[in-house]
């Protein structure tokens, strides 16, 4: 649905503000859907984010600062989020052997079958394929880097 209808706006001052307007609200409405997929597994986006990030390191750890460069949500507290995820046992804390003042970080064997259960990946491609082809969603994500440039 276009964006004036689901905003119930019809008045943009020109395109590159609809365009910032549409960003933000298919932002929201893409983070409602992740919520309401990681939800049925009790994980929040960003411990599923740190989750699949570990996930890529396995089975070597890492440290929080490495999990902090990598993350989608730069504004998310990485060592609050691992100790819930500990918490949770779905990852396990050690200190690290080769400098003792830090800390390493790895994915268990729960977090790995809670990965592996999840079909968030899924769902979103079943989703967008209803509504776009594989060339526009391409094309999507070439304009989304550009307009990052």
């Amino acid at each position: 649905m276009e964006i004036e209808k689901e905003i119930h706006n019809q008045k943009f001052s020109n395109n590159f503000q609809k365009a910032s307007v549409n960003i933000i609200y298919t932002y929201n409405w893409l983070n409602g859907f992740i919520k309401k997929e990681l939800d049925k597994s009790n994980i929040t986006n960003q411990q599923f984010n740190i989750l699949r990030i570990l996930r890529g390191q396995h089975p070597k750890p890492t440290t929080i600062n490495t999990i902090r460069e990598r993350m989608l949500d730069k504004m998310s507290d990485a060592s609050r989020i691992v100790d819930r995820l500990v918490q949770k046992d779905l990852v396990k804390r050690s200190i690290c052997e080769k400098d003792r003042r830090a800390v390493d970080i790895v994915i268990n064997e729960n977090g790995l079958k809670l990965l592996e259960n999840i079909k968030l990946e899924e769902a979103m491609t079943k989703s967008f394929q209803s509504n776009i082809t594989e060339e526009e969603a391409q094309t999507l994500s070439n304009l989304l880097d550009k307009f990052r440039g």
